[in-house]
C-alpha cells in the first residue's frame, strides 16, 4: 500500500509537532496547517488526502465547522474527519459524530490511536 496522505489541521505548534511526528513514526506522509480555512485552500489544490485529522478548538472556525464545510461538497464528502480535543465534552462528541466524523479522540494522540486512525482510511 502506498504511503497514506494525512492532513493534520492544529493551531497548536506543540500539538502540531507531536501529532505529526507520531503519525511519521508510522511512516504517514502528514501535511499539517495551523486552521480550517488553510486547511480547505489546500484540499482545494490537493487530490491524495486520505484522512483529515482535525482540532476542535480552533480560532475562526472550529474543527466542527471544517467537518461541515468538508461534507458539504461533493468534491471533500468522502474524505474521513477525524476530531481531536483535550475537552471530554459528551455533547460535543455526539454534535461531531452526528456530523459525519468518523471519530473525536482526547488529545494527546497516543500511539495508539493510530491504527484507529488507519482504519478509517
Amino acid at each position: 500500500m502506498a504511503t497514506p496522505h494525512v492532513l493534520l489541521v492544529e493551531d497548536s505548534c506543540v500539538d502540531r509537532l507531536v501529532a505529526s511526528r507520531l503519525l511519521k513514526s508510522f511512516n504517514i506522509r502528514v501535511t499539517a496547517v495551523e486552521g480550517p480555512k488553510e486547511a480547505l485552500t489546500f484540499l482545494d489544490m490537493e487530490h491524495d488526502v486520505l484522512l483529515i485529522l482535525t482540532d476542535y478548538c480552533m480560532p475562526d472556525m472550529t474543527g466542527y465547522d471544517l467537518l461541515v464545510e468538508v461534507k458539504k461538497s461533493p468534491k471533500l464528502n468522502h474524505l474521513p474527519v477525524v476530531i481531536t480535543c483535550t475537552e471530554d465534552i459528551p455533547e460535543r462528541i455526539k454534535m461531531c459524530l452526528d456530523g459525519g466524523a468518523k471519530d473525536y479522540i482526547i488529545k494527546p494522540i497516543k500511539v495508539a490511536d493510530v491504527p484507529r486512525l488507519l482504519s478509517y482510511i
